[in-house]
């Protein structure tokens, strides 16, 4: 049953492999031509001569090579011991939201464990996808999968959801697995039908003694204990006087945002008219926030006749009755406009929801 419920589950595409021994070279070799073009690292000691451009690189102190490169890959496959893995990577973790996924498999090729990061980081994924090539048999020990059970932490990687109280995924996915119910506000339907089996009665008025889930773009009144996802909904239409620097222009977009109750997590792309492709203050802002910036043309922007506070002096200077709420509305798939244009003296942001 763990099979296939990894089947279709999305695997770190930012691999290294690591090898110490003839053997585990060997079986490295293998996985760097079956996998998509990883990055593999073989120690001095069993060969040299490797050739930098097609990705495999000689290494001489197996601990200093991972301390450098531990964070620059979203996934490491070990083909050395479990003890050996655990001893160099202890010091290096940080949290399950930010480790990469770690496999381990021996050199003999018999067992493909993941290790480290198996939800989030995608190790439970990779360890069934490196046990099909090589006929190995995959260790997964995560209780929801060997249980058969959804997880909370997967469910929010595969709904693009962000974790905004990750310090909880144990309370809800113990819950799964004790058959406790679970309280959960979740308008758009993100994650409702994966928890149908766990979901609380609507009719009982005591909601006290359940874990509860909360998912939305909105800014509610929620216990500590209560785990938060952000959907990615909202999109936000950026104009901004030409120099403004990125600090400005955060902080206005944030101080909207807390203004009207949305949850800046909840943001999937930032957009504005196409004449400030190069403004500097606009694509660090995008860089920023690791989100899309779309540029869109005064022809699409004077398209959308839904523009409820159209500005004649953009409309003189640029030729669009509106930059941010138009920028806004397109980017959301011609969505519906949940803040109207706000300003300041540098600033414009206006902010719609998808259909």
């Amino acid at each position: 049953m763990v099979i296939e419920l990894l089947k279709n589950k999305t695997i770190p595409d930012h691999l290294a492999i690591w090898c110490i021994t003839p053997k585990g070279k060997t079986l490295g070799l293998k996985l760097k031509t079956a996998l998509q073009n990883p990055a593999l690292f073989i120690s001095n000691r069993i060969g040299d001569g490797f050739d930098n451009r097609q990705g495999i690189f000689g290494f001489d102190t197996l601990s200093h090579e991972i301390r450098k490169k531990f964070n620059q890959y979203s996934g490491h496959i070990f083909i050395f011991s479990t003890g050996i893995a655990v001893r160099l990577i202890a010091p290096l973790l940080k949290s399950k939201i930010m480790d990469p996924a770690i496999v381990v498999v021996d050199e003999n090729g018999n067992h493909a464990i993941s290790l480290i990061s198996g939800h989030i980081g995608g190790a439970n994924a990779l360890a069934k996808k490196i046990a099909d090539m090589i006929q190995a048999s995959p260790v997964i020990t995560t209780a929801t999968d060997t249980n058969d059970l959804p997880a909370i932490d997967l469910i929010a990687k595969e709904k693009r959801l962000f974790i905004e109280t990750p310090q909880n995924i144990k309370r809800i996915n113990m819950a799964f697995l004790i058959g406790k119910s679970i309280d959960l506000y979740d308008p758009f339907g993100f994650v409702e039908t994966e928890l149908k089996d766990f979901l609380l009665s609507k009719t009982p008025d005591d909601r006290e003694g359940f874990e509860k889930i909360f998912c939305s773009y909105e800014i509610g009144p929620v216990s500590r204990e209560t785990m938060i996802l952000r959907p990615p909904l909202l999109s936000v239409g950026i104009g901004c006087n030409r120099g403004t620097g990125v600090k400005a222009i955060y902080d206005f977009l944030t101080h909207v945002f807390k203004e009207n109750g949305l949850s800046i997590r909840s943001i999937d792309r930032l957009s504005t008219i196409d004449l400030k492709k190069n403004e500097g203050g606009l694509l660090s802002l995008a860089k920023k926030m690791k989100l899309p910036m779309e540029f869109h043309t005064r022809e699409k922007l004077n398209s959308i006749k839904s523009i409820e506070t159209p500005s004649e002096m953009v409309e003189k200077h640029v030729g669009v009755k509106s930059v941010s709420e138009a920028s806004a509305v397109l980017s959301a798939g011609n969505g519906k406009l949940i803040v109207t244009k706000k300003k300041n003296k540098d600033v414009t942001i206006a902010v719609a929801i998808k259909k």
